[in-house]
């Protein structure tokens, strides 16, 4: 009997070792840890948030373990999942969806681990703070920029972003609320993902319904972008049409340069996960929680 009971004490104790060892824990060094994931690295906007948010980590001297999450919400899911396992001090999480990692984020912070939002919300009230551009005033900006370019009359193209991302739902509301107010006429309004290659095959279904168009809003960079190879294929100059995207990536300067994009929304990334691990890092250190849940950098239009 007694032989029964230490085998199985040994093996309970072999069992406890086995799982801790396949979860490495962040290193208890007095070092803070944090670990951040975004929607997916295809999308140039989170390369630069990714790179800006990095080295200003290592200005703040804390150690940042980042994730792609390869634009799939269980990815995303596991990402911080495994952060709560890992007993990082906090999370910084651009969600894919505004819902779909609500259960991650109130997981961590039940573990009381602090979560930060950046970008993109989550339907929650858990996060201590959410960072991200005014979406709404950047699709209103674009809007503007649209009206004013075209004399207030013409038709407009819209292409948004990925169904349920916060992002794209507020840059859709505020585009259509000036929209709305001027003689300038959408004539449709399709999703395309962010996705550039989706962008240009949704462009050139488009065109052949709607082949009279002035104008084109892309609700990011990659979108305008294949939106403008769509148009190049079919032999129309971008160059005719007012064309405006959002996210002021490198390749949309790019286009910039050679004449085939007017205009972007630069909503400056990395100032925003900055600002967001500000938060973080004092509220780890001190306990201390901002003074808004939520704060906005303003986006602003940028031509060439």
């Amino acid at each position: 009997m007694k032989k029964i009971l230490v085998l199985t004490l040994v093996l309970v104790m072999l069992g406890t070792t086995l799982f801790a060892a396949g979860q490495a824990e962040a290193k208890d060094d007095g070092k803070i840890t944090i670990g951040m994931t975004v929607p997916g690295l295809q999308f140039p906007f989170f390369v630069t948030m990714f790179d800006e948010a990095v080295a200003y980590a290592k200005e703040l001297g804390i150690e940042l373990i980042t994730h792609d999450a390869q634009n799939q919400s269980n990815i995303q899911m596991a990402a911080v999942e495994n952060f709560i396992a890992q007993k990082v001090d906090g999370i910084l999480i651009s969600p894919l969806t505004t819902d779909s990692l609500v259960p991650a984020i109130e997981a961590a912070v039940a573990a009381g681990i602090p979560v930060a939002t950046v970008d993109r919300k989550a339907n929650t009230d858990k996060v201590l703070v959410h960072v991200g551009a005014d979406n709404v005033e950047g699709g209103r900006a674009a809007a503007r920029y649209i009206i004013e370019q075209l004399g207030n009359k013409g038709s407009v193209i819209q292409l948004e972003g990925t169904p349920g991302a916060s992002a794209a739902l507020d840059r859709k509301a505020g585009f259509d609320e000036i929209i709305k107010t001027s003689n300038v006429k959408v004539l449709v309004s399709q999703d395309a993902d962010f996705n550039r290659a989706k962008a240009q095959t949704v462009m050139e279904n488009l065109m052949q319904v709607h082949p009279n168009f002035d104008a084109i809003f892309g609700a990011n960079d990659e979108m305008i972008i294949g939106a403008i190879e769509a148009m190049q294929s079919a032999g129309i100059s971008p160059a005719s049409k007012v064309t405006i995207g959002f996210d002021a990536t490198t390749d949309a300067f790019a286009y910039m340069k050679e004449g085939k994009l007017d205009a972007t929304i630069d909503q400056f990334p990395g100032q925003q996960a900055s600002r967001a691990l500000d938060v973080l890092v004092e509220f780890i250190k001190t306990g201390k929680k901002p003074a808004n849940a939520v704060e906005y950098i303003n986006p602003l239009p940028v031509t060439k």
